[in-house]
């Protein structure tokens, strides 16, 4: 196996006698095993009356197996020690794949098990990933499709949908597809939702349930199966295991899914402009040309050479001419393979109002660019430049998780490479082929390609809506007046283009000084060493012992309290950052392209630079980024566009997702200081460029400088670096008695506060709670490794009857949160229910888990501690997550760089009184002393769940009721009549514990009113079950814990309710920093 100088594993590829094929890695000391399996069948596969059906097949072979019916006892086994699993369907493949402890006990731990456990533990005698093994391989075998899993699954395919209705990602990926050849199956809607593998279906008198065992029987054939299993594990013995778990999946000799006979656009697809609203204030410009599928040129890759040139940012490129005519901020280049036989060349292009005003002549431009290449040979010394860069790159590979490796090489064996290039096949370029560069070239043609504009005012009117996310859209011939001038341009001599665009200069970042001063060490140092100490700088530095590469990172924080000290100076910041950024596109892209790469992040203590990758030339860009930041000049037109930029920016946070917002708001009414988004965009419109210049160099001029020096870098390198940075910057020094202090609220015993906001996307149908409960300082060793256990067993509990059983959402997460010195336990669920309800459920929960608790066994208990002590002494796999341990607890201020090994120490001792004690105090919805703090983000557009508001009148709570039914209905395709249903509903008391008479009026109203077959309307009905029983008062338990705990005080004014809180200590140190100084120097 050809594989990276680094790599110490072993590899074998072997094929079974039913054609499955399988890579096994042999890992000595990897601490986590893996295995994945790839299936060659995706959504181009479903069938065309049934949207969606492979997606909603991989849901379903996790819901139980003949041999081990339990629907979740796979992931109770991968929770129980250290593990979890995923999968995803894609166009042509579905992945599945899992990670797990790589052995029963951690051989880094020092285990202080009580001695009467021991032999309850050697019960598990076999390794973790045989077990894991076992049930994985199962899905492949003998799946039960279990009918009374069948609708819950269904349902979580559908909110995964609805997850993504908002996205404009998926809103316009879709909408391409959509307008695409109908007999192609990128035309497919792949997500599938409940309507059209549900509702659809049984109208037609579809059994589902037959659908999904068919399209897994048709499909899934061992000999379109690609396995791979990474172990601690000798080679002969994975092999052993795998011939004998997967050996009984049935081979049914099918042929590899290959589309070579239709293309996904047709002349009735080309020539075509399309014109999409999206949900983001955005700008862009989309081309796409029908492209070789390359699979079979991987030792030459032309696409990539391609790619290269056309996504150029240099000087030259189309970039950088379109960026100083003011028209763009970005643009991306290269091929995306569809399938096996089809591909994409895809341009895109982020605009400014200017460049949405020119795109007719920005398009022009790209076809100029286009005809440069044609006429110029390909270039052997610009492929030399890049064959060298994917060389270093391959031969520096550092090792990444164990479940990544796996899934992603299941789903490379689906290619065709040569199984000794299965590491080396997508990562090297080998091969000069300008011929096939050119054939590549010649598709990049004014007959050959569609556009797309995106914009949310131009052209203002949009006549059509995509079917499955509701995109507004226009769609037209591309007018013949545009296509003439992209014609003219496609065949454009050097006296008729810009003679700003040429080809790039020679790169000099490309690194030369790769060697490594590698020495034998018998164990890692666990921290980096105080090199220098002062009152103008902090220095840290670790030379590299772990992972030998010619890489470093460098991270420097910049501290100043007034990067932060108001909305108004954040907001400065932001420009500023933005502006610096900005201005080393061109310079900082060859730099980039050579694997070494810069970051400028403000944030509360002041703002971050940071340059990481390759060594080498580190120190070069190092420099220019500090000689920008401290001379930058505020051009006029740069500064109107990324003021415009960040205005845009601010305003389409409130569009994301609600579960991406909603930690915004709870680490703001958690910490001392810190500001929220419309705080930051009330300030945005009235910062002039002359602010910002009076602004930076005061940001500048009064600093503390911390820096963590790490890699393959030496101590005078560490020193030279801080150096630079003093002597290019030239600030002051800024007394350590006006740093800023990370602090945060502390919520007294008994509080119960409630933060809510309404969401300001009025097409979002999903509401959002945070669920936090205040447990105390994070440096609190012992009370941190109860929250870290009490997690490990709350994990798949929570998952499972949260989210599987009772589908409250696709987004259930939950666990400890941590930030500054908080500490806390948190539950987060994105529904459609609404956030009273589902705290309701949050109580209910965790009120049973004290059963759980209670009857839990020793042997279990130990169990837990066991997984968690192996995650948090899992081994750090690259040189970067190392810096960011490491940077975390500096600029954390706690210096607490041998955290893992104090949580291991406080973890072994706990028992299970201990854990229930602690869950009485801080966790039970009873506990008189617990301290909650709930965040609610309210959906304007509720369709469903509206009506779970359990404190409305009954008056309201009709009215709640009418509005929900009438948009359940909409959504449900049925007129919705609000004097008939009024009338229908008129003496149903809608706080009734018996909801008969309830659905009994609906019916009627569907049947009698609606006109609705009565098969459809109990189907309806049954699709709203939920629904409606939630507009009843349930009868005992789950009402009772929602009355039992006491009633929320609301957060109304923020300010003061932190005025009314104390606040937590600062962070501490967990050594004094003398402990940590070794300023002697030597090599």
């Amino acid at each position: 196996m050809e594989r990276p100088a680094l790599d110490d594993r072993s590899y074998r590829v072997i094929r079974l006698p039913n054609q499955l094929e399988a890579l096994l890695i042999h890992d000595a000391d990897t601490d986590k095993a893996s295995g994945a399996l790839d299936v060659n069948v995706g959504s181009f596969s479903d069938a065309t009356d049934m949207p969606g059906l492979a997606h909603a097949v991989e849901h379903m072979l996790f819901m139980g197996t003949e041999k081990y019916p339990l629907e979740n006892e796979y992931n109770q086994y991968l929770t129980a020690h250290s593990g979890y699993s995923n999968a995803y369907t894609a166009s042509t493949s579905t992945n599945y794949y899992f990670e797990v402890a790589a052995s029963s006990t951690h051989h880094d731990s020092k285990s202080t098990t009580p001695a009467s456990t021991l032999e309850d533990l050697t019960l598990d005698s076999q390794p973790p990933l045989y077990g894991a093994l076992d049930r994985f391989a199962q899905f492949f075998v003998k799946p039960l499709f279990l009918e009374d899993t069948l609708d819950r699954e269904l349902r979580a395919v559908d909110s995964e949908n609805k997850k993504n209705l908002q996205s404009d990602n998926w809103r316009l990926h879709q909408l391409n597809k959509s307008l695409s050849n109908p007999e192609h199956p990128f035309c497919h809607f792949s997500t599938g939702n409940y309507e059209t593998l549900h509702d659809k279906p049984i109208a037609r008198g579809v059994k589902i349930r037959d659908e999904f065992i068919g399209f897994y029987q048709k499909h899934y054939s061992a000999n379109r199966m690609k396995l791979v299993v990474l172990g601690r594990e000798s080679l002969d013995q994975l092999q052993q295991w795998v011939e004998e778990l997967f050996s009984d999946i049935e081979d049914k000799n099918l042929p590899r899914n290959r589309w070579d006979d239709v293309a996904p656009y047709t002349s009735n697809e080309l020539g075509k402009q399309v014109f999409a609203k999206p949900v983001f204030d955005m700008r862009v410009l989309d081309i796409y040309f029908p492209y070789p599928d390359e699979e079979e040129l991987y030792e030459s890759q032309p696409g990539r050479y391609l790619s290269h040139l056309i996504g150029h940012e240099g000087p030259g490129s189309i970039l950088s001419y379109i960026k100083n005519k003011g028209w763009a901020n970005g643009l991306g280049a290269g091929p995306a393979p569809l399938c096996p036989g089809s591909a994409f060349f895809s341009i895109s292009v982020k605009l400014t109002e200017e460049g949405l005003k020119n795109y007719q002549t920005l398009v022009e431009v790209i076809f100029q660019y286009i005809a440069m290449l044609k006429e110029t040979p390909p270039q052997h010394w610009i492929f030399e430049e890049m064959k060298k860069m994917s060389e270093v790159d391959f031969r520096f590979r550092q090792k990444s998780p164990a479940s990544k490796t796996t899934s992603a090489l299941s789903a490379v064996m689906q290619k065709t490479y040569p199984r000794d290039c299965l590491l080396s096949g997508p990562a090297l370029i080998r091969k000069f082929n300008p011929d096939a560069i050119n054939r590549g070239l010649e598709c990049l043609r004014p007959d050959n390609f569609r556009m797309t504009i995106v914009s949310q005012d131009y052209p203002g009117a949009w006549d059509k809506k995509e079917q499955w996310y509701g995109t507004e859209y226009n769609y037209d011939n591309i007018p013949p007046s545009l296509m003439e001038r992209i014609h003219r341009a496609a065949k454009a001599t050097p006296a008729d283009r810009p003679t700003e665009l040429h080809l790039p200069h020679k790169n000099e970042f490309i690194p030369t000084r790769l060697e490594v001063d590698r020495k034998d060490v018998l164990e890692p140092l666990k921290h980096p060493k105080l090199i220098r100490n002062d009152e103008h700088v902090r220095t840290w530095w670790k030379k590299d012992d772990r992972f030998w590469v010619p890489k470093a990172n460098v991270h420097i924080t910049l501290r100043s309290p007034l990067a932060s000290i108001s909305p108004h100076a954040g907001a400065m910041a932001q420009i500023y950052q933005g502006l610096v950024q900005d201005a080393l596109v061109e310079y900082s892209y060859a730099a980039d392209i050579s694997g070494l790469e810069y970051q400028l992040i403000g944030h509360s203590l002041g703002m971050d630079v940071s340059v990481s990758g390759y060594n080498d030339k580190m120190a070069v860009l190092l420099e220019k980024l500090l000689i920008s930041m401290r001379d930058l000049e505020v051009d006029s037109g740069r500064f109107k566009i990324i003021k415009e930029r960040l205005l845009r920016g601010y305003k389409n946070v409130e569009f994301q997702q609600p579960y991406h917002q909603i930690g915004t708001y709870s680490r703001w009414i958690n910490n001392e200081k810190g500001w929220i988004n419309e705080q930051l965009l009330a300030e945005l419109p009235n910062i002039t460029e002359a602010d910002v210049r009076i602004f930076y160099p005061q940001l500048l001029h009064q600093l503390h400088i911390e820096v963590l020096a790490h890699g393959n870098l030496y101590r005078e390198d560490a020193l030279r670096y801080t150096d630079l940075v003093e002597s290019t910057l030239r600030p002051r020094k800024l007394p350590s008695s006006q740093w800023p202090i990370r602090r945060t609220l502390i919520i007294p015993p008994g509080s119960n506060y409630l933060y809510e906001r309404p969401l300001k996307d009025p097409a979002n149908v999903n509401h959002c709670i945070e669920y936090m409960l205040y447990l105390g300082n994070n440096q609190d060793r012992q009370l941190r490794a109860k929250a870290l256990l009490f997690a490990q067993i709350a994990d798949e509990p929570c998952f499972d009857q949260l989210r599987t059983k009772e589908q409250l959402g696709y987004v259930v997460f939950n666990g400890t949160t941590q930030h500054n010195t908080w500490l806390g336990y948190r539950v987060l669920i994105q529904s459609e229910k609404t956030p009273e309800y589902l705290e309701s459920r949050i109580d209910s929960f965790l009120t049973n888990l004290l059963v759980e608790l209670n009857d839990m066994s020793e042997h279990k208990f130990q169990k837990h501690k066991r997984s968690l002590i192996n995650k948090r002494l899992e081994r750090l796999k690259n040189l970067s997550q190392e810096t960011g341990r490491f940077w975390n607890h500096i600029v954390g201020e706690n210096f607490d760089f041998e955290q893992v090994t104090h949580d291991v120490d406080h973890i072994e001792p706990l028992t299970k009184n201990d854990l229930i004690a602690f869950y009485n105090k801080f966790i039970s919805p009873g506990s008189s002393v617990r301290a909650k703090i709930a965040v609610h983000l309210v959906a304007q557009s509720v369709p469903a769940a509206v009506i779970e508001e359990p404190n409305a009148n009954p008056e309201a709570k009709f009215q709640l009721v009418m509005t929900a039914l009438s948009q359940f209905f909409d959504a449900n395709r049925v007129p919705a009549n609000p004097e008939q249903l009024a009338r229908r509903l008129k003496g149903v008391d809608v706080n009734s514990t018996d909801p008969a008479a309830f659905i009994g009026a609906v019916k009627l109203y569907l049947t009698e009113d609606a006109r609705v077959p009565d098969l459809q309307a109990q189907q309806i009905v049954e699709h709203g079950m939920l629904m409606m029983k939630a507009a009843m008062p349930a009868e005992g338990s789950e009402q009772a814990e929602s009355n039992a705990t006491t009633k929320p005080v609301r957060i109304e004014d923020v300010r003061a309710f932190k005025g009314s809180l104390q606040l937590s200590p600062g962070p501490r140190p967990a050594k004094n920093l003398v402990e940590f100084e070794d300023f002697e120097a030597k090599l």
